[in-house]
C-alpha cells in the first residue's frame, strides 16, 4: 500500500469547479479520469493491473448562504436524517457513546454495525455535516442537491463544511478489487431549483422507477406486545380493528411468532394460544386459527376481514438459538479472522448469512416460497436488512452486496408486497414498495437507545419523517413507523400521541397503529378516524431552528395550520393552540 496518499491539486470540472483528490491504492499504476457529461460527473479509476483502493475523497469550494439549511442523509432507514442551519452542530451521540461506537470493540461485538462507524468517521463539530448518497443546501425555496447516480460501486459520502466554505464526496471502496482496466469509481450529479423539481430531476436522472405504493393504513402487533404475542392476542385484535369503523386494508404479524430468530417456519411453542382462559378447555380449537399449517390460519382469519396479511421476517438474520446457526455456521459472514462475525446485539446478539452462498440462497427461496405462496402472506416486513452488508466479503463492498442483497429479496418475493426496514435508503431505492425512513418509536417521547444514532427515538422517526418526505413516491412509499393513541403501556400526553399521528399522517404513506382499538374511548376513535381518513395535506414549509424546534405547516383545503414540536422535549405547539381533530 502506499505509505502517503496520492494528492491531485486543481483538477478543473464543469460540475464542481476546481477540485482536488486524495486517494490510496495497492498500486501507483493507477490513473483518474473525471468525464464530466452535462449535470452529471463520473469518476473512473484506470488501472494498469488489478489493485484495491483504501481511500479516496474529492474536495471542492462551495459559498453558504449566511441563511442556508443543510440537509444530510443518514446511513440507513434508522439513522437520525435531518436538516441543519447552517452554524448548528450536527446530532452527536454522548462523548463516551461516541467514543464506544468507533472502537474495534464495537464492531467486533455487533454493537455499531448497525450503523457507519466503521465506515466514515466525522468531525462532529459545529457547521460540519455529512451523510450519505445525497444532501443538499437549501436558501429558502431553493435547493441544490449533491447526490449519488448510483451507490452499488461504493457508498457515497457528503460532507460539507459551512465554516470552511467546502464541500468533502468521499466513496466507501473498502474490500472492493479493481480489474485491470476502467473502473468507475462514483458517479455525480449538482442540481439546482425547487424542492420538489429537483427532487423528481434527481430520481429521473437515477432511473428509479418508484413501484406502485399506494396508502396503507392498519396494525402491527410488535409496539404493545413486543414478542410476546399468540393467536388470541392477533384474533382479538383483528376483530376490534375490523369492527371498529374504519378503512383499513393490512394487519401485520410482527416479531414473536417464530421459535428462533433464523427458524422462521418453526413456530414458537404455544403459539396458538386459542382463547383457552375465556374457553372450555375442551373447546379450544374452536378458535379461527388452527395450529396445522404454520401461519395460513392467521393469514386466512386476516384475509376474512378484507385485509392483507402481512409477517416481520429479518431475513438475513440468525441467532445461535436457531438451527440454521447449530448446523449451518458455514453460512454465515465471516470476519478477517475467518470466524463468524457479529452483525448486532439484537436478541442477546446476531450473525448474518453469506447472500453469495447458493445454499444461502436456496434456503431463502424456501423460506419465502412458503410464507408468501403456502401460508398465503401478502406483505412481508423485512427487518435489520443492513445485515447482508455489514462488512465486505468476496472481493466486494458493502454498497454492492447491499444492492445484490435487495435483487435477491425482489427475486424471492416476486410481485407480492416489501416493507423494507433498517436498510441503507440507495440500494432500495425502487426495489421494495414501502421502507421505514426512520428509527423505531418508543414508548415515550424521547429515547435513544444506547444514544447511538440508529437508536430507539420517538424524536428522531418525526424528525426523519418530515426530512425525507422527499423519497416518498419517488422510491418507495415512506413508512414514518407506528402511532399510538392507547391509554395504558404508553407515557405519552394525548397532544404528543396526536402530534405523532399527525406527522404520520402528513408525511406517511403507511398508516399502522398497534394498539386494541376496542378499547378506544371516544376522542381516541376520533383521532383515528381523522388519521385514517382519505384527507391530505398540502405541505407548506418544514424547517428546524438551532434549538431543534420543527415547524410544519400545512393545509387540508381549510387554512393553514401549524405544527411545532420541540423535537427533544416533545413540547407541542408550546403556548399555542393545537388540535389536529379540527
Amino acid at each position: 500500500m502506499h505509505k502517503k496518499p496520492v494528492v491531485l491539486n486543481g483538477i478543473s470540472t464543469p460540475l464542481l469547479g476546481k477540485i482536488n483528490a486524495k486517494y490510496s491504492s495497492s498500486s501507483d499504476k493507477v490513473k483518474l479520469d473525471f468525464d464530466c457529461k452535462g449535470d452529471a460527473m463520473t469518476i473512473i479509476a484506470k488501472c494498469s493491473e488489478p489493485t484495491e483502493f483504501t481511500s479516496f475523497q474529492l474536495t471542492a469550494d462551495y459559498s453558504y448562504d449566511k441563511n442556508c439549511r443543510v440537509f444530510v442523509n443518514g446511513y440507513q432507514s434508522w439513522t437520525d436524517t435531518m436538516e441543519y442551519p447552517r452554524n448548528a452542530k450536527q446530532y452527536t451521540p454522548a462523548p463516551i457513546m461516541k467514543k464506544i461506537a468507533y472502537s474495534g470493540i464495537a464492531a467486533k461485538s455487533g454493537f455499531s454495525c448497525s450503523g457507519d462507524y466503521s465506515i466514515y468517521k466525522p468531525s462532529f463539530r459545529q457547521g460540519r455535516f455529512y451523510g450519505f448518497s445525497y444532501g443538499y443546501v437549501r436558501v429558502g425555496e431553493s435547493i441544490t442537491l449533491f447526490g449519488s447516480l448510483d451507490d452499488s460501486t461504493g457508498y457515497t459520502i457528503f460532507d460539507f463544511d459551512t465554516a470552511e466554505n467546502k464541500i468533502y464526496i468521499s466513496v466507501d471502496l473498502e474490500g472492493r478489487k479493481l480489474a485491470e482496466g476502467d473502473n468507475v469509481l462514483a458517479k455525480i450529479t449538482v442540481l439546482s431549483g425547487g424542492y420538489d423539481d429537483v427532487f423528481d430531476r434527481y430520481f429521473k436522472a437515477m432511473g428509479i422507477k418508484c413501484r406502485p405504493c399506494p396508502l396503507r393504513k392498519g396494525y402491527t402487533t410488535w409496539y404493545n406486545y413486543y414478542a410476546d404475542i399468540d393467536s388470541s392476542i392477533i384474533e382479538r385484535d383483528l376483530n376490534a380493528l375490523n369492527e371498529c369503523g374504519c378503512e383499513t386494508d393490512v394487519f401485520q404479524i410482527d416479531d414473536g411468532y417464530q421459535r428462533a430468530v433464523g427458524d422462521w417456519l418453526e413456530l414458537k411453542k404455544d403459539f396458538f394460544n386459542n382463547f383457552t382462559e375465556e374457553k372450555n378447555p375442551s373447546d379450544a380449537k374452536s378458535s379461527a386459527l388452527e395450529t396445522d399449517s404454520g401461519l395460513k390460519s392467521v393469514a386466512d382469519s386476516i384475509h376474512s376481514k378484507g385485509m392483507l396479511a402481512g409477517l416481520w421476517l429479518a431475513p438475513f438474520a440468525v441467532t445461535p438459538a436457531s438451527e440454521v446457526f447449530r448446523q449451518h455456521k458455514d453460512w454465515l459472514i465471516k470476519g478477517k479472522n475467518g470466524k463468524p462475525a457479529k452483525a448486532g446485539l439484537n436478541w442477546g446478539g446476531f450473525y448474518a448469512l453469506d447472500i453469495y452462498n447458493e445454499e444461502v440462497r436456496e434456503h431463502l427461496k424456501k423460506v419465502f416460497d412458503v410464507v408468501l405462496n403456502e401460508w398465503g402472506f401478502d406483505l412481508v416486513k423485512l427487518d435489520f436488512l443492513y445485515s447482508a452488508a455489514f462488512l465486505p466479503y468476496h472481493g466486494n463492498c458493502r454498497a454492492k452486496i447491499m444492492y445484490d442483497a435487495m435483487d435477491l429479496l425482489r427475486e424471492c418475493v416476486g410481485e407480492k408486497l416489501i416493507l423494507g426496514c433498517g436498510v441503507p435508503l440507495m440500494p432500495a431505492f425502487g426495489k421494495v414498495d414501502y421502507c421505514r425512513i426512520g428509527s423505531d418509536i418508543s414508548l415515550n417521547w424521547h429515547k435513544n437507545s444506547m444514544d447511538i444514532r440508529e437508536g430507539v427515538s420517538t424524536s428522531h422517526a418525526v424528525a426523519n419523517s418530515a426530512f425525507r418526505r422527499h423519497l416518498d413516491g419517488r422510491a418507495f412509499g415512506n413508512d414514518p413507523d407506528v402511532f399510538l393513541l392507547r391509554n395504558g403501556n404508553l407515557d405519552m400526553t394525548f397532544r404528543q400521541k396526536t402530534a405523532l399521528a399527525e406527522i404520520n399522517k402528513l408525511f406517511g404513506s403507511v398508516l399502522f397503529t398497534s394498539d386494541n382499538v376496542a378499547e378506544y374511548n371516544d376522542l381516541q376513535m376520533k383521532a383515528l378516524r381523522h388519521v385514517f381518513d382519505s384527507e391530505r395535506a398540502k405541505i407548506l414549509d418544514v424547517s428546524m431552528d438551532e434549538n431543534f424546534d420543527l415547524t410544519v405547516k400545512y393545509d387540508y383545503g381549510k387554512g393553514a395550520k401549524t405544527l411545532r414540536i420541540a423535537l427533544y422535549s416533545g413540547a407541542i405547539n408550546k403556548g399555542e393552540e393545537f388540535n389536529p381533530l379540527d
